[in-house]
């Protein structure tokens, strides 16, 4: 995984609006390399603090960093379980919103 790809995916969560999430899969996709989910998860792993790492959650709408729950609900966002509830309709996909 080199720079522009870490910087790629950084630039796209940065876009993810308040209140929303997102997956590692459909910021994967949304930066070319659509089988590549495992490696935004990794570049999120040591993202600058201005990018809302948070927002960016497994396609199953299940919480990757339980730490996150806190930023999320504070957010506005529900979770149960690990989960967002609504996951369906707060998904932001940069396919179709960017």
């Amino acid at each position: 995984m080199n720079e522009i790809f870490k910087q790629q995916v950084w630039e796209i969560t940065k876009l993810v609006p308040k209140g929303r999430v997102t997956s590692y899969g459909a910021i994967a996709k949304a930066i070319g390399f659509p089988n590549h989910s495992r490696h935004v998860g990794k570049a999120m792993g040591g993202c600058p603090p201005d990018v809302p790492a948070h927002r960016v959650i497994s396609s199953s709408g299940t919480l990757s960093v339980p730490e996150f729950q806190k930023r999320l609900e504070a957010e506005g966002i529900v979770v149960e379980n690990f989960r967002i509830k609504d996951f369906k309709k707060l998904f932001w996909d940069p396919m179709s919103e960017l």
